[in-house]
């Protein structure tokens, strides 16, 4: 079966503030012929570790431009995705494609076809929601994990915050992205609040935006609560790796309350790096909370 989608032309990615990288493309992954899906892929191929930085909604692979820099200089392999419906991957136009397990087995192939391994696992939002669940069904790729501002919802409220944001991205089929992370990270230049706006031209490019906030395993029954059970599970008693968090302590969404959940939930996490003025976007600081990542990894 085709998916019709939309594919954001490349001119609206020239020229964009802090990012350098060239984009790298996959078209005939398992089970998404047809779907181009890009991702960013800097460092040494043979590295002996690989940072998968994922970033979850309205964002894309730009949101790690200020911890790439970082996690290349102590050698590593670095591997940025966009999700299809965000950045420079396709977009598919209908919103009922996007599910939960469309996007997680998108990045189970795409972590098989590049063969990862060693990998810190890079997460906030939507990369954690989806990538927190990965590791469980590949243990032997992950090693480490750098963890921000997400959760594992299994069916139960995260609380008033995140059904505000749920209210609020329902009225907004068209949503003004670049508006909206200038409001989130109000230190973004108005190039950058941009950037964030690029891969949309228009609301029909923007189903993804739409439907992440919707499928969020909030309520008993919805799709991916099983799947995130069996990781909160491995995460809680079967982990060993070395685990940094990172919690932006303004994030009225995914804040301090949600995040000491997670906190509970992964397996020796240690106490978490708590910045208090930083909203949910953690990587707009990501110089610093890369640095102090591998400072705790023993690399600094």
């Amino acid at each position: 079966m085709t998916i019709d989608a939309k594919r954001t032309p490349d001119e609206r990615f020239a020229g964009l503030p802090g990012w350098p990288y060239a984009p790298h493309y996959v078209d005939d992954l398992p089970g998404y012929e047809g779907l181009r899906v890009h991702y960013v892929d800097e460092g040494p191929q043979n590295a002996v570790r690989t940072y998968l930085c994922l970033h979850g909604q309205p964002t894309w692979s730009y949101l790690y431009r200020k911890m790439i820099p970082v996690l290349l200089d102590s050698g590593a392999r670095v591997i940025a995705p966009d999700w299809l419906g965000f950045g420079r991957s396709d977009k598919p136009v209908d919103d009922a494609v996007y599910t939960f397990h469309f996007h997680r087995n998108m990045m189970v192939e795409l972590i098989k076809r590049l063969d990862l391994k060693e990998v810190t696992l890079v997460c906030q939002d939507w990369g954690g929601l989806l990538g927190l669940t990965i590791p469980p069904d590949m243990p032997e790729r992950f090693e480490r994990l750098i963890v921000m501002n997400t959760a594992m919802p299994v069916g139960e409220s995260l609380g008033p915050g995140f059904d505000n944001w749920k209210a609020f991205a329902r009225t907004q089929p068209d949503m003004d992205v670049a508006a909206l992370m200038k409001r989130g990270v109000p230190v973004l230049s108005d190039a950058e609040a941009a950037a964030y706006g690029a891969p949309f031209p228009d609301a029909t490019y923007k189903a993804g935006v739409r439907r992440f906030p919707e499928l969020v395993m909030i309520e008993p029954g919805m799709e991916g609560i099983k799947t995130t059970k069996r990781a909160v599970e491995w995460w809680s008693k079967e982990w060993d790796g070395d685990t940094f968090m990172a919690v932006g302590g303004a994030d009225p969404v995914l804040g301090p309350p949600v995040m000491e959940r997670l906190h509970q939930q992964i397996r020796h996490c240690p106490e978490p790096l708590v910045i208090a003025e930083v909203g949910h976007f953690v990587q707009e600081w990501g110089e610093p909370v890369a640095r102090t990542a591998l400072k705790s990894f023993g690399e600094l």
